[in-house]
């Protein structure tokens, strides 16, 4: 990819001296845009990843984010995206500060949690993008069913170019995360063939470890009423 004049200029503002002389590149951490328009899509957000991290968690090879400034252009700081959510494997699930394309492997799953704003560029823009790097499938999500032809639209890449997916009834199997992509009609779930159910969001997760700690309670006041009951015969 080319470099013009002016992302030269804007190049060297992000320039960093370095002690024996030169200049060293600066990579943001933010692009100063908001993390989602309304807080249906950061919900939605936080709670697919939070789903995936905790059906990976004895994985150390798959990294899981959302939102993290991702460059893919060593040298230009300019040619930079910020997926809703990516899973890529085969890495380390050390937190980053940043994606470096140049640095990292190519994800194998994004989506995009499409709003007002930001759909045109998911299906154009980012479509493109995602489908040059060699990400092997990418979903693109409208919560509010207002902006895409259907709530779910998938694609997988076949030959190298994205082939779009039909859904059967509103599911799509994602074969990188062995799940299927699910839209309920109200939202976006996961769902495990194996275990035939969703992965459950955090809230939901909270509840159970709630429900679990009551039941414990409840268990340890019934042994002591039985050894008090024992003691007394």
């Amino acid at each position: 990819m080319s470099v013009t004049v002016t992302e030269r200029n804007e190049i060297s503002q992000l320039s960093l001296p370095k002690k024996n002389g030169g200049h060293e590149i600066f990579y943001p951490e933010s692009d100063g845009k908001p993390m989602a328009e309304t807080d249906v899509h950061r919900k939605l957000m936080s709670s697919l990843i939070e789903s995936l991290e905790a059906f990976f968690k004895d994985k150390t090879d798959i990294y899981i984010t959302g939102n993290i400034m991702f460059y893919y252009e060593e040298g230009n700081p300019r040619k930079s995206i910020a997926p809703d959510l990516m899973v890529v494997k085969g890495v380390h699930k050390n937190p980053r500060r940043v994606f470096k394309l140049w640095e990292e492997k190519v994800p194998d799953v994004v989506f995009e949690i499409s709003s007002r704003g930001t759909w045109r560029d998911d299906l154009q823009k980012k479509y493109f993008l995602y489908q040059e790097f060699g990400v092997k499938e990418y979903y693109l999500f409208d919560p509010e069913y207002d902006y895409l032809r259907d709530g779910l639209v998938a694609y997988h890449l076949i030959n190298g170019e994205f082939e779009d997916i039909k859904l059967e009834e509103g599911r799509v199997f994602s074969p990188a995360l062995g799940l299927e992509v699910v839209d309920t009609g109200k939202t976006l779930r996961l769902f495990s063939p194996e275990i035939r159910e969703f992965l459950p969001t955090m809230e939901e997760l909270t509840e159970q470890a709630a429900k679990a700690e009551t039941l414990e309670s409840e268990i340890e006041k019934l042994k002591a009423e039985l050894a008090k009951l024992k003691r007394q015969i």
